[in-house]
């Protein structure tokens, strides 16, 4: 199998490479409109604006000159670059634009960008190659490929989807709740009461953190292990993530005897973060044996009966709705102090309600968390098949008649 550079390809003409137009944020002011344009962004759709001119009105791959060097390939719609974003043209019929847009974005996985090695047009010429493969088969892998990205932008609309849904949901169960008939209460038809939280149903109290909760910060960072030897398992702020724990890169730190006491997890234990994320809350389901936690992390007992599934959909919903903002120390980084943290209103509907509520919450966590694992799934697929179709260990052909087989 024949393996051209870039260049070569460009050089032959098969291959057009060329930037954008500057389009300021005044621009977008001044033209108005629904078109998009595409800049330097690597996340997302790397998306800069809408605007009421066009460049392109064709299918392109683009890449991110300043931000890394990343690829999007550009179905054909209205679109504009800017001058810190390429673009390229497939032209003649040697080439499949969309095999090319994959290849390239498979290298580009494995390379390393910076601010300062800009992925200028002259530059990426002599970084990239494509393999020569008939051009059948370039559609081909072409197509095996862009139907697994369709799963996974379904996959993720509907992740979106239920996301919306879920704030909805949370709007009305953690600021009406549920009647006793299992329906969601209005001022229309229940009695509701002013509160520091807004209008609350008048069976509800509302109370600090600090009445609900023992609240107890980690461990300064000390002696950290490396070696991996330490038998206790130390949690650092990135672990905690909304709804669970990430268990991924745990750290390892020795804890005396009345350390271990103090500062060990519980099952039910409510961790949040001081900082980074200030409030992100995860509920503690003793996913390590023995471990710890540092300074940077509340740890959250109730002290009766309040149900501790509950309070990380609070403090979600108080994120979202910017509700912490003045109960965050302002320094040089932002941060939730223990005496801010325990000063926090939030309602107290009764154990049953509580459990209600967690229950309709739960079973749209678990929704989301279904299409997130396919996703991840669809994810792991790509990389498989990129790896081996577009390096030629896998050969798409024979895969296909495989398929068609089995159907």
């Amino acid at each position: 199998m024949e393996r051209l550079t870039l260049d070569a390809v460009v050089s032959a003409g098969d291959i057009e490479l060329g930037r954008g137009d500057v389009i300021s944020t005044s621009d977008l002011a001044n033209f108005p409109g629904n078109y998009p344009v595409y800049s330097s962004s690597a996340k997302g759709n790397g998306e800069f604006g809408r605007y009421g001119r066009f460049m392109f009105d064709e299918p392109l791959i683009t890449w991110s000159v300043d931000g890394g060097g990343r690829f999007f390939f550009r179905s054909r719609h209205k679109y504009s670059v800017t001058n810190v974003c390429g673009y390229m043209r497939v032209k003649g019929g040697n080439w499949d634009q969309q095999y090319v847009y994959y290849s390239l974005d498979h290298q580009h996985g494995q390379l390393s960008f910076d601010y300062q090695s800009k992925a200028h047009p002259s530059v990426i010429r002599h970084i990239y190659s494509l393999n020569l493969i008939p051009r059948l088969e370039q559609s081909q892998i072409a197509e095996v490929l862009s139907t697994v990205d369709r799963a996974i932008a379904q996959t993720e609309a509907l992740i979106a989807k239920q996301q919306r849904i879920k704030t909805g949901l949370m709007q009305d169960l953690l600021t009406r709740g549920i009647d006793e008939a299992g329906n969601l209460r209005s001022e229309a038809t229940h009695t509701f009461k002013d509160s520091p939280l807004g209008r609350i149903p008048a069976e509800w109290d509302v109370k600090r953190v600090g009445q609900v909760f023992h609240i107890q910060l980690g461990k300064m960072l000390s002696k950290l292990s490396t070696t991996g030897r330490s038998p206790y398992p130390y949690l650092g702020n990135k672990n905690v993530q909304w709804d669970y724990v990430d268990t991924t890169d745990i750290q390892f730190m020795d804890f005396n005897e009345n350390e271990r006491k103090r500062f060990s997890l519980r099952y039910g234990d409510v961790l949040v973060c001081e900082g980074g994320e200030v409030g992100r809350t995860c509920l503690w389901r003793s996913e390590i044996d023995s471990c710890f936690y540092q300074k940077a992390i509340h740890r959250l007992r109730p002290k009766g009966e309040y149900l501790p599934e509950l309070f990380p959909q609070i403090m979600q919903w108080n994120v979202r709705q910017g509700l912490l903002a003045n109960f965050t120390s302002q320094t040089s980084i932002a941060h939730l102090t223990k005496e801010k943290l325990s000063d926090v209103p939030i309602a107290v509907p009764t154990v049953a309600e509580q459990k209600d509520i967690c229950r309709l919450l739960d079973d749209m966590d678990r929704s989301i968390r279904t299409y997130s694992e396919k996703k991840l799934k669809l994810l792991h697929i790509k990389t498989g098949l990129m790896q081996g179709l577009l390096t030629g260990k896998v050969r798409v052909t024979p895969l296909l008649e495989q398929e068609k087989a089995t159907a």
